[in-house]
């Protein structure tokens, strides 16, 4: 079968990869000149399957008007007059309830396993270099309140498989020393020694190389400048290239994968997603001081940092501001995070040679990607991974080439255009 992926993100490359290599003819289309060029040249760097409490959630509500007026907070709702934002809004605050975040946890982690467990696979398969580290995360606290928190999240994500063990203050200092920086400020902490790090570019561009050379056709430069559609089917997307020359690539099946433009993209087809784009900050330092630099990945939960060393750089990111499809830097911003790196490893940088970025992360109110089908018969979704693209896309990449192909993926996961009982009742229906 033909089938053109849209997108060349870490999702759109893994959705090419799994599609080829389940003997699928595969088109891969995106606009920027190579592969991971936009939301995953520069983010966290974490596999983490840990880091599966939704931002909806019981507690999100007063933190989220808490934060309104402040410029450097770490979830930025920024009002406009859009009405894709309020909608979003107001699904999201219908997903902060017990109920909705247990649901969520669940299929954020049962993904989350899934995936990593496939990108290990494929990692030893094909040997992929991307200054990847297998020590785990460790999430410390600098708050009891969020401490205290966590306690329940943890014990859903533990009851769903995830390996994630509360830690004392002292604990954590043994886990990473460079925390000593900081060991005053520390109450506490969760380590889960399955979870990884890696930088989400190098991961894409070097399996890009690979599904090129199995026979991926790559569009790069190509930007889609119309669709054909005949009654419940896509017949082909109008593209123009880097010279302006529109042609027509038509195919049997299509998957969106196309991040925080995915929501545009469907409208046109009558669909709706509830995406919108959350723009995440970075920062990339040089290591100065190997030994009070960290080397175990970790995620300062009330700040909503996360920390990953890729060789010999350091990779800071978080914050999350809702504020249309902006990608201009915001200084205040940036050097929060470089302010709060510099508060917890005060020997580790002065903060020179940072360098700076943002993307657009395509968030749903739940933050459950869609994948699965779409009500166009042969438009398939891969998107609306949010901050975990990278952790989800393997995982997510294998199942939609799975659903393309008329299988039932190996996970229990509410696939979108599937029954969504588990998956014991996918195998029951299919």
């Amino acid at each position: 079968m033909k089938v053109i992926v849209l997108g060349a993100g870490v999702t759109g490359v893994t959705s090419a990869w799994f599609l080829q290599q389940a003997c699928h003819d595969v088109t891969l289309i995106d606009r920027q000149p190579g592969a991971g060029l936009e939301t995953s040249f520069a983010n966290g760097g974490q596999i983490s399957v840990s880091h599966a409490e939704p931002w909806a959630n019981p507690g999100a509500p007063m933190k989220v008007l808490k934060w309104l007026a402040r410029e450097d907070a770490p979830l930025l709702f920024r009002l406009r007059p859009d009405a894709q934002q309020w909608l979003w809004g107001l699904q999201f605050l219908r997903e902060c309830t017990p109920a909705r975040t247990r649901h969520n946890i669940r299929q954020i982690v049962n993904l989350g396993l899934y995936s990593r467990s496939t990108l290990q696979q494929l990692r030893g398969q094909l040997n992929l270099p991307y200054d990847h580290l297998t020590k785990g995360i460790l999430h410390f606290y600098t708050s009891q309140q969020e401490f205290d928190a966590a306690q329940e999240p943890a014990r859903v994500m533990r009851e769903h498989g995830c390996e994630l063990d509360m830690k004392t203050a002292d604990e954590c200092v043994q886990i990473e020393p460079a925390l000593a920086q900081c060991r005053d400020r520390i109450v506490g902490g969760s380590m889960t020694p399955s979870d990884e790090s890696g930088d989400a570019h190098a991961f894409t561009q070097g399996l890009a190389r690979h599904a090129q050379a199995a026979g991926v056709r790559f569009l790069n430069n190509t930007r889609i400048v119309g669709l054909e559609r005949d009654g419940d089917r896509l017949q082909a997307v109008q593209v123009a290239d880097a010279d302006g020359v529109v042609r027509r690539e038509s195919a049997d099946a299509f998957v969106l994968c196309m991040g925080s433009y995915s929501a545009a993209f469907a409208r046109q087809l009558g669909i709706t997603l509830r995406i919108y784009p959350a723009k995440g900050y970075s920062v990339t330092l040089p290591v100065i001081d190997p030994a009070h630099s960290y080397n175990v990945s970790l995620t300062d939960d009330e700040y909503k940092l996360v920390f990953s060393r890729l060789g010999d750089r350091l990779r800071i990111a978080g914050t999350a501001e809702l504020n249309g499809y902006d990608t201009a830097l915001n200084l205040v911003r940036c050097e929060a995070i470089v302010r709060r790196t510099r508060e917890l490893f005060p020997q580790m940088t002065d903060g020179q040679g940072a360098r700076f970025w943002t993307g657009l992360r395509p968030a749903t109110p739940s933050n459950v990607p869609y994948i699965g089908r779409s009500k166009i018969g042969n438009l398939f979704l891969n998107t609306g991974h949010g901050t975990l693209g990278w952790t989800h896309s393997c995982g997510s990449g294998r199942a939609i080439a799975d659903i393309v192909s008329g299988r039932v993926p190996e996970l229990d996961f509410a696939f979108c255009g599937l029954p969504k009982t588990g998956l014991e009742g996918q195998l029951a229906a299919a």
